[in-house]
């Protein structure tokens, strides 16, 4: 089923969350993005984003998340985990687009994307705060042999993940580097819920999420997000660094809005670059 468009060809939009990244994409879309159109935003508080965004020059709707399907034809789920399946499920079960920040929710919540395959709806997982996205896709059209992430962050940014609490680790007094996690994303995707979509998004593109090898270390000399990533395939061997600039979330980089806005850009653009 093809989503249903406005009069003038334009997708509608609408945003699930209106937090670090949330806003911001809000701020981007009311701006302009061509080909897309702002049409409705859901919140915690609705009352509070109404006055938040009040200033806005679109025509936009603030409703609860279980009331934007009927109006837009893709939503940007920006929103807590534990109200994915709410977001997106809506949306493909229409046939529609569903483009998702917290794709380490995605692990849990594969049926979705069996329903999109039978409703011809589509999710849509940006680069996010990564690099390289395209080349380890286009790695894994022949064979990756490995794939290896270290991913550093600030104390801050770490603080109250699920896996330090219910394993006792303490980073709240760092004074060097300390290794709090080893394992894979999935793993990652459950222990670290607000931090590692990064991880879920790479082993996706890649080799999947239980064999892509992940490090998390708390750094306290760090005011930046880092990912060094290796992957090795019979095609290319790929080494990728990047700092990630916080936003006032330590938990959320600059640069994820700004992913899902040159991802929302690629939807209709007559010339389009990269895979």
């Amino acid at each position: 089923m093809e989503p249903v468009k406005s009069n003038n060809a334009e997708i509608r939009v609408a945003v699930a969350g209106a937090g670090a990244a949330g806003s911001a994409l809000i701020e981007a879309l009311d701006a302009g993005v061509p080909g897309c159109v702002l049409t409705a935003i859901s919140a915690r508080d609705i009352e509070a984003a109404r006055q938040r965004f009040a200033h806005l020059q679109s025509d936009v709707a603030f409703v609860d998340v279980d009331d934007l399907e009927p109006i837009a034809d893709l939503v940007v789920e920006c929103a807590p985990a534990t109200i994915f399946t709410r977001v997106v499920e809506p949306f493909v079960r229409a046939g529609k687009r569903a483009l998702v920040l917290s794709s380490g929710a995605l692990l849990t919540n594969m049926h979705l994307v069996d329903l999109a395959r039978e409703k011809g709806g589509q999710i849509i997982v940006p680069t996010g705060a990564l690099l390289g996205l395209d080349a380890v896709t286009a790695a894994a059209e022949g064979t990756i042999h490995s794939v290896r992430m270290l991913t550093r962050k600030p104390v801050a940014g770490l603080l109250g993940a699920p896996y330090l609490i219910e394993n006792a680790i303490d980073i709240s007094a760092l004074t060097e580097p300390m290794q709090v996690f080893k394992g894979t994303p999935r793993e990652a995707a459950i222990g670290f819920p607000a931090n590692l979509n990064v991880a879920v998004a790479l082993s996706l593109a890649g080799i999947g999420p239980d064999r892509t090898e992940l490090e998390i270390w708390a750094d306290p000399d760090l005011n930046r997000n880092r990912h060094d990533i290796e992957v090795d395939s019979d095609s290319a061997k790929l080494t990728l660094s990047i700092e990630n600039i916080p936003t006032d979330n330590p938990k959320t980089g600059r640069i994820t809005a700004l992913s899902v806005v040159a991802a929302l850009r690629k939807l209709n653009a007559p010339l389009r670059v990269g895979t």
